[in-house]
């Protein structure tokens, strides 16, 4: 392994990343490691880290500051396709992994590095993210995935590795979920949760919010503004994407808003169980579909509704940097031209519920759907219609008829 010089690692802090500096400096002849953490609003997890990561062996670190691109180009393209997982999981750690890795790909050719490194599974999807990245990027980098090669076979066993090297950790035997935490979210997997009959041990467990038992008995109510889809302001104050999607964490989590526990089927094959708390990404979610069903033509609105399957699994799956991708929020953003407005919501004690929505675009005419007297729509055309629209059952229905057959 003589001809790996100096690596840079995907680190975090966390019991993956913090014992793979020690190991690859113990396995690769005491290469150089450089440490580069993606700031993409997990807050107080940054603290602190740098003079960990040095510590435990690394040269030195980088902390790039995404979290405004990460919100702005990764988060708002996805919510603005309506793109969810299986129906349930909001895509918080898939479309952070693709922005940090591209990143480190910048360091590494910038620092003349010879391999990237990452602290990813075997098991997980987000070994795919990372490493697509980097194809994308960096063709020719060699990538060192340490899960994949090394001796260690469980959590516990990185435990043993990071006292036996005095390395630091945050976590305890007992407390070892493995977590992700960015601005859109916080993942929770492991241990008791490994179960899918173990109910979720709620006040243990959460960190972005409160159950919905324990949130006000009062609602609270918001209004969200969006030009092309984007949001912009909250309750009339303009805030740009990441500021908006933080302060609708704090008011969602409150209200026990967004709380998911998820069975998922992972891209490599298996089934995985998981708790996710995305408050602020869940209203969101909501209250663009809430303005999108004023503003979009049926058939607009339909179609998306494919596109959005395609475009979840693309972001699952790790493709973020592929022509489909691109050419998919291409598509989003035409139907978005017109998705401009104000949606009033209530929050209250885990629900989100429309409370009003306005648009200068609005599709809907109150003239024509009223069941009042109107003068707008005759209705003596339905009948008509309803001749076309039902011709073909009405020849299927005579053909059987004349054969002798009955329904």
């Amino acid at each position: 392994m003589g001809d790996i010089k100096k690596v840079v690692l995907a680190y975090s802090g966390g019991l993956d990343t913090s014992i793979i500096i020690p190991w690859l400096k113990e396995n690769y002849d005491n290469c150089e490691v450089i440490a580069v953490a993606g700031n993409v609003g997990q807050g107080g997890e940054l603290e602190g880290l740098e003079e960990k990561a040095k510590k435990t062996g690394a040269s030195k670190l980088y902390i790039a500051d995404l979290t405004d691109e990460f919100a702005s180009d990764y988060i708002i393209p996805t919510m603005k396709a309506g793109a969810v997982y299986e129906g349930k999981y909001l895509l918080g750690t898939s479309f952070a992994r693709p922005i940090i890795a591209k990143k480190i790909v910048e360091i590494a050719l910038a620092e003349g590095a010879d391999a990237i490194c990452h602290g990813c599974t075997g098991k997980g999807n987000d070994q795919v993210r990372f490493e697509l990245t980097i194809k994308a990027f960096a063709p020719n980098m060699k990538i060192i995935a340490p899960w994949r090669i090394w001796n260690l076979k469980s959590r516990d066993e990185e435990i043993d590795y990071a006292e036996a090297h005095n390395v630091p950790l945050n976590i305890t035997r007992e407390t070892n979920y493995s977590k992700d935490k960015n601005l859109w979210h916080l993942s929770h997997e492991g241990l008791d949760l490994e179960d899918p009959a173990n109910e979720p041990n709620y006040d243990k467990i959460l960190e972005l919010g409160v159950t919905p038992e324990k949130a006000p008995d009062k609602p609270t109510y918001i209004t969200l503004s969006f030009e092309k889809g984007a949001p912009v302001a909250l309750d009339g104050k303009k805030m740009k994407p990441s500021a908006l999607i933080a302060e609708l964490n704090k008011l969602g989590g409150a209200n026990g808003i967004g709380i998911a526990d998820i069975v998922e089927n992972r891209l490599v094959g298996m089934k995985s169980r998981g708790v996710y708390e995305t408050p602020g990404g869940t209203i969101l979610y909501f209250a663009h579909e809430v303005l999108e069903s004023l503003c979009l033509d049926k058939e607009t609105a339909h179609f998306k509704q494919h596109i959005a399957l395609k475009f979840a699994d693309l972001v699952y799956n790790g493709q973020w940097f592929t022509p489909l991708r691109e050419a998919l929020s291409a598509f989003v953003d035409s139907t978005q031209q017109t998705v401009t407005g104000e949606v009033k919501l209530k929050l209250y004690k885990g629900n989100i519920t429309p409370a009003g929505v306005t648009s200068p675009y609005s599709l809907y005419d109150e003239e024509i759907a009223t069941f009042s007297e109107d003068e707008v729509y005759d209705q003596k055309d339905s009948a008509g219609f309803i001749n076309l629209f039902g011709l073909p059952i009405k020849v299927k229905a005579l053909m059987e008829q004349k054969n002798g057959k009955s329904k």
